[in-house]
């Protein structure tokens, strides 16, 4: 017998499994993919995995052979935590706060994670920030067993360039791919909103989809508000529109519920932004598209089209998206350093595995496996969930990446386009002024905000407090700080990583 322990996420394919696994189709969601879970398990042990299109993470118990399962989806778009007590009991589950409530958990700051941090802004790899608990990494499966656990990788990104397409071919797929997926994002029964920047990505989710309502966030800044050009994609499509105007006020007050819901420091300023959409769009519904991947999976950053430039050089120092602090200003600036303890260490096995392919190549493998992971996905599923929202994300779909590992990175980037491919194909639904718009992304006003001292002032507070005291040498940070404050504002992404680690230490050593 199974027993469901841990389940969340969402099966796109369950129609075709119910057939398959001979599962009525017209149970509730819940019971038909509780069944599905289990039934694929009978039928494929931990292969099930290879047959489930969407995203999930769970954990299921044999009864018979008293065996624990734990699967997580192939690029990591749920989160699951594990933790060894030390009695040698398993602690397990989709949250970490669950697993800090159960018998056995210490509670202890894994040091070494900050260090990870202070470059990267999120923590990247199987480690956390709590000491001992540890990240089910994507593609990957748990067992645990007569007090014994095996982890398995069973999936992995890989790329094998197809030189016989030519541009409109890819396209074409990717078009194709795409109106079978956006048939089994939703059921017919169920109301979904989407998330709608000034971007390709949203617009081309929006245009295949049956949402009648697209939702964004902007500022009273027009330097950082991209809701003008959502709201004229949303009037092209036919579209009902929403604009959640976001006001530093309110952008700083919810930095202690992010870093909370986080479960971990994420230095990403947009996470602030998503939190407030989502809490603004779980007002209206349930159910919302957004649309995560295809960057990654496509060549949609404009430093990808650097990549040829860059080498074999890539595997000396390309960590993924974000490096903002390099080993010596770290040594400077925390009280506690590890010289073994470095961000290339986490990229190695890729680089290995990527040996012998193209610098593109190389760069979204390391992003795929490192920064979606960390960042992306973590911030998407953590916020959401705390909103109260599900989010379904129909660009990370394992039939859209087996495009991008297949198409040459000529059709990904050129000199002057990136997402060359992807665009073309969106330009079959949308304006090609809309589908081959310049990347913005999604841009705060934080930098100009976090030198305003009418907004600042518990960073101040925060950098100059016994515990920042504890980790930081406070004037090296205060030297940072007043250089960004007397003008260099490339500094900001420094002084926000240090911040967001101090609210989120606040929230989960000092207040609780």
């Amino acid at each position: 017998m199974i027993e469901i322990k841990e389940y969340r996420g969402h099966i796109r394919n369950w129609e075709d499994l119910c057939g398959i696994l001979n599962i009525d189709k017209k149970l509730s969601r819940e019971e038909r993919e509780n069944e599905i879970l289990k039934k694929a398990y009978e039928t494929w042990d931990c292969d099930m995995a290879d047959h489930l299109y969407g995203m999930f993470a769970f954990a299921l118990w044999d009864t018979d052979e008293e065996k624990l399962i734990c699967i997580r989806d192939q690029f990591g778009t749920k989160p699951f935590y594990y933790y060894v007590t030390a009695d040698g009991n398993l602690l397990y589950g989709t949250m970490i706060r669950s697993i800090m409530s159960q018998e056995g958990f210490v509670k202890e700051l894994n040091r070494d994670a900050l260090q990870l941090y202070m470059s990267l802004t999120y923590t990247a790899g199987e480690d956390t920030f709590f000491k001992g608990v540890k990240k089910l990494m994507p593609g990957c499966c748990l067992t645990w067993q007569n007090g014994k656990m095996e982890i398995k990788r069973y999936w992995k990104p890989e790329f094998k360039p197809d030189n016989s397409k030519d541009l409109s071919a890819w396209a074409d797929e990717i078009h194709t791919v795409m109106k079978q997926m956006m048939k089994e994002i939703k059921t017919p029964d169920e109301t979904a909103y989407s998330f709608l920047s000034g971007g390709v990505d949203s617009s081309y989710v929006l245009a295949m989809s049956d949402a009648q309502t697209a939702g964004c966030c902007g500022y009273d800044d027009e330097r950082f508000d991209e809701s003008g050009m959502a709201a004229e994609t949303a009037k092209l499509l036919n579209r009902e529109f929403s604009r959640c105007v976001i006001t530093p006020e309110q952008y700083f007050s919810t930095v202690p519920y992010v870093m909370y819901n986080m479960e971990q420091p994420l230095g990403d300023a947009s996470a602030i932004a998503f939190t407030i959409g989502c809490l603004e769009t779980a007002k209206h519904t349930k159910l919302c598209y957004s649309g995560e991947g295809s960057d990654e999976f496509f060549g949609g950053y404009n430093m990808y089209r650097n990549a040829e430039r860059y080498g074999d050089n890539l595997k000396n120092f390309y960590v993924g998206n974000t490096n903002i602090m390099k080993e010596e200003e770290k040594q400077k600036i925390l009280k506690y350093y590890n010289p073994d303890v470095l961000p290339i260490n986490l990229v190695k096995n890729i680089y290995e595995e990527t040996e012998g392919l193209d610098p593109l190549t190389k760069m979204s493998d390391v992003d795929i496996q490192i920064w979606l992971e960390g960042d992306i996905y973590l911030n998407v599923d953590k916020m959401s969930t705390a909103a109260g929202l599900e989010i379904r994300m129909p660009l990370t779909d394992r039939r859209i990446f087996d495009i991008a590992s297949r198409m040459p990175s000529e059709y990904k980037v050129n000199a002057e386009q990136n997402k060359v491919a992807f665009r073309t194909a969106a330009a079959y639904v949308l304006p090609e002024e809309i589908a081959f718009r310049k990347k913005l992304g999604f841009i705060v006003p934080i930098r100009i905000w976090l030198a305003d001292d009418r907004y600042n002032q518990d960073v101040r507070r925060l950098l100059s407090s016994d515990t920042a005291a504890e980790f930081f040498d406070l004037d090296e940070v205060g030297k940072i700080f007043d250089d960004y404050i007397g003008g260099n504002s490339d500094n900001w992404r420094k002084i926000w990583t240090i911040y967001t680690f101090l609210v989120w230490y606040e929230e989960y050593f000092i207040k609780r």
